[in-house]
Protein backbone atom coordinates (compact mmCIF):
# COMPACT_ATOMS: atom_id res chain seq x y z
CA UNK A 1 0.00 0.00 0.00
CA UNK A 2 1.51 3.06 -1.26
CA UNK A 3 -0.65 5.66 1.31
CA UNK A 4 0.30 6.53 4.79
CA UNK A 5 -1.54 4.48 7.74
CA UNK A 6 -4.33 6.36 9.06
CA UNK A 7 -5.23 3.53 11.92
CA UNK A 8 -6.12 0.21 12.46
CA UNK A 9 -9.17 -0.94 11.63
CA UNK A 10 -9.72 -2.97 14.22
CA UNK A 11 -10.03 0.27 16.23
CA UNK A 12 -12.52 1.95 14.07
CA UNK A 13 -16.33 1.63 15.57
CA UNK A 14 -19.34 1.54 13.42
CA UNK A 15 -21.07 3.45 16.52
CA UNK A 16 -18.67 7.11 16.45
CA UNK A 17 -15.96 9.09 14.37
CA UNK A 18 -12.55 8.72 14.00
CA UNK A 19 -10.42 12.21 14.08
CA UNK A 20 -7.41 13.06 12.11
CA UNK A 21 -5.93 15.78 10.69
CA UNK A 22 -5.05 15.91 6.62
CA UNK A 23 -3.28 18.77 4.58
CA UNK A 24 -4.49 19.50 1.30
CA UNK A 25 -1.41 18.74 -1.61
CA UNK A 26 -1.96 21.76 -3.47
CA UNK A 27 -0.95 25.01 -1.73
CA UNK A 28 -4.77 26.18 -1.53
CA UNK A 29 -5.80 27.53 1.61
CA UNK A 30 -10.16 27.48 1.81
CA UNK A 31 -11.20 30.22 3.12
CA UNK A 32 -15.14 30.30 2.79
CA UNK A 33 -15.74 30.26 -0.84
CA UNK A 34 -12.42 31.70 -2.15
CA UNK A 35 -9.36 30.27 -1.83
CA UNK A 36 -6.10 32.20 -1.95
CA UNK A 37 -2.58 30.57 -3.44
CA UNK A 38 0.53 31.02 -2.94
CA UNK A 39 3.54 30.39 -5.46
CA UNK A 40 7.36 29.13 -4.63
CA UNK A 41 8.34 33.06 -5.21
CA UNK A 42 5.83 34.19 -2.35
CA UNK A 43 7.25 31.59 0.12
CA UNK A 44 10.31 32.51 -0.31
CA UNK A 45 9.26 35.69 0.64
CA UNK A 46 7.41 35.12 3.48
CA UNK A 47 11.29 32.58 4.92
CA UNK A 48 13.20 35.68 4.11
CA UNK A 49 11.06 37.98 6.10
CA UNK A 50 10.47 40.45 2.84
CA UNK A 51 6.48 39.36 2.82
CA UNK A 52 4.64 42.77 1.38
CA UNK A 53 2.23 43.09 4.09
CA UNK A 54 -1.22 45.20 2.84
CA UNK A 55 -1.99 47.63 5.07
CA UNK A 56 -6.06 47.19 3.67
CA UNK A 57 -6.07 44.24 6.61
CA UNK A 58 -6.64 41.70 3.96
CA UNK A 59 -4.87 38.23 4.81
CA UNK A 60 -2.94 37.64 1.61
CA UNK A 61 -0.89 34.65 1.65
CA UNK A 62 2.32 35.45 2.97
CA UNK A 63 0.71 36.75 5.78
CA UNK A 64 -0.92 32.92 6.59
CA UNK A 65 0.57 30.64 9.38
CA UNK A 66 2.27 27.40 7.56
CA UNK A 67 -0.70 25.13 8.73
CA UNK A 68 -3.36 27.22 7.51
CA UNK A 69 -4.47 24.15 5.43
CA UNK A 70 -4.22 21.76 7.79
CA UNK A 71 -8.06 20.20 7.93
CA UNK A 72 -10.21 17.82 9.95
CA UNK A 73 -11.38 14.75 8.82
CA UNK A 74 -13.17 11.36 10.28
CA UNK A 75 -13.20 7.96 9.93
CA UNK A 76 -16.11 5.82 10.12
CA UNK A 77 -16.27 1.98 10.27
CA UNK A 78 -19.15 1.02 7.69
CA UNK A 79 -21.62 -1.84 9.17
CA UNK A 80 -23.02 -4.72 7.94
CA UNK A 81 -26.70 -5.11 7.05
CA UNK A 82 -27.14 -7.37 10.39
CA UNK A 83 -24.64 -4.21 12.60
CA UNK A 84 -21.59 -6.34 12.41
CA UNK A 85 -18.41 -4.04 11.71
CA UNK A 86 -17.51 -4.77 8.33
CA UNK A 87 -13.97 -4.77 6.48
CA UNK A 88 -15.08 -0.81 4.75
CA UNK A 89 -14.66 2.39 5.85
CA UNK A 90 -15.74 5.75 4.73
CA UNK A 91 -13.79 8.92 5.68
CA UNK A 92 -14.88 12.89 5.03
CA UNK A 93 -13.52 16.24 5.87
CA UNK A 94 -15.01 16.86 9.31
CA UNK A 95 -17.70 19.69 8.79
CA UNK A 96 -21.26 20.09 8.64
CA UNK A 97 -22.48 20.96 5.00
CA UNK A 98 -25.27 23.08 6.82
CA UNK A 99 -23.02 25.33 8.30
CA UNK A 100 -19.47 24.97 7.31
CA UNK A 101 -17.84 26.12 10.61
CA UNK A 102 -19.68 23.57 12.94
CA UNK A 103 -17.68 20.35 13.11
CA UNK A 104 -19.37 16.79 13.06
CA UNK A 105 -16.85 15.41 15.57
CA UNK A 106 -15.73 18.11 18.11
CA UNK A 107 -12.48 15.52 19.26
CA UNK A 108 -14.41 12.86 21.26
CA UNK A 109 -15.81 11.01 18.40
CA UNK A 110 -19.19 12.12 16.40
CA UNK A 111 -21.98 10.15 17.19
CA UNK A 112 -23.74 7.70 14.84
CA UNK A 113 -27.35 5.90 15.14
CA UNK A 114 -28.70 3.27 12.11
CA UNK A 115 -25.67 3.95 9.79
CA UNK A 116 -25.77 7.87 10.10
CA UNK A 117 -23.67 10.31 11.34
CA UNK A 118 -25.48 12.70 13.47
CA UNK A 119 -24.55 16.83 13.18
CA UNK A 120 -25.55 17.65 17.01
CA UNK A 121 -25.37 21.21 16.63
CA UNK A 122 -28.72 20.90 14.59
CA UNK A 123 -29.82 17.37 13.83
CA UNK A 124 -28.88 16.80 10.33
CA UNK A 125 -28.41 13.48 9.65
CA UNK A 126 -25.51 11.91 7.26
CA UNK A 127 -25.78 8.20 5.57
CA UNK A 128 -22.42 6.63 6.75
CA UNK A 129 -22.04 4.90 3.26
CA UNK A 130 -22.33 7.67 1.10
CA UNK A 131 -22.12 10.51 3.23
CA UNK A 132 -25.64 12.28 1.74
CA UNK A 133 -27.60 14.63 4.68
CA UNK A 134 -31.09 12.21 5.02
CA UNK A 135 -32.21 14.84 7.10
CA UNK A 136 -31.71 18.56 8.35
CA UNK A 137 -31.32 22.11 7.00
CA UNK A 138 -28.92 21.02 3.79
CA UNK A 139 -30.73 17.45 3.01
CA UNK A 140 -29.83 15.95 -0.24
CA UNK A 141 -26.01 17.58 0.21
CA UNK A 142 -23.25 15.33 0.43
CA UNK A 143 -20.07 15.91 3.18
CA UNK A 144 -16.51 16.21 1.06
CA UNK A 145 -15.41 12.29 0.66
CA UNK A 146 -11.29 11.87 1.00
CA UNK A 147 -10.02 8.52 -0.36
CA UNK A 148 -9.19 6.03 1.86
CA UNK A 149 -8.16 2.07 1.51
CA UNK A 150 -8.54 -1.23 3.71
CA UNK A 151 -5.57 -3.10 3.40
CA UNK A 152 -3.27 -5.31 5.55
CA UNK A 153 -5.22 -4.57 9.03
CA UNK A 154 -5.10 -0.85 8.65
CA UNK A 155 -6.64 2.21 6.73
CA UNK A 156 -4.36 4.25 4.29
CA UNK A 157 -4.68 7.90 3.13
CA UNK A 158 -5.25 7.14 -0.70
CA UNK A 159 -6.34 10.45 -1.78
CA UNK A 160 -3.61 12.53 -3.60
CA UNK A 161 -5.03 15.90 -2.87
CA UNK A 162 -4.06 15.29 0.85
CA UNK A 163 -1.40 14.71 2.96
CA UNK A 164 -1.59 12.95 6.30
CA UNK A 165 -0.61 15.14 9.12
CA UNK A 166 -1.83 13.24 12.75
CA UNK A 167 -4.35 12.01 14.91
CA UNK A 168 -6.66 14.21 16.55
CA UNK A 169 -7.75 17.92 16.16
CA UNK A 170 -6.21 20.62 14.83
CA UNK A 171 -4.55 22.19 18.17
CA UNK A 172 -5.68 25.91 18.02
CA UNK A 173 -9.16 26.24 16.61
CA UNK A 174 -10.87 28.33 17.49
CA UNK A 175 -13.80 28.73 14.23
CA UNK A 176 -15.77 26.46 15.69
CA UNK A 177 -18.15 28.13 18.22
CA UNK A 178 -21.58 26.26 18.42
CA UNK A 179 -23.32 24.43 21.09
CA UNK A 180 -24.74 20.79 21.19
CA UNK A 181 -27.13 22.05 23.95
CA UNK A 182 -29.92 21.94 21.11
CA UNK A 183 -30.06 18.71 19.89
CA UNK A 184 -31.04 15.11 22.06
CA UNK A 185 -29.55 11.88 21.06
Amino acid sequence: MDGTRIADLADLSTDDTFLFRVRSEDTAVASGDAALRSDENTAANAEDGDSTDSDDGIAMPDDMKQDDDVREAILLRLATEDGDPADDVACWLNYCQHMTHIKLDKGSGAPVRDGEVICVNHGALFAADSGECTYGPCEGAFLNEIDVQVADGGVFLADDEYEYVGEGPVESDDDDLSSSSNVIL
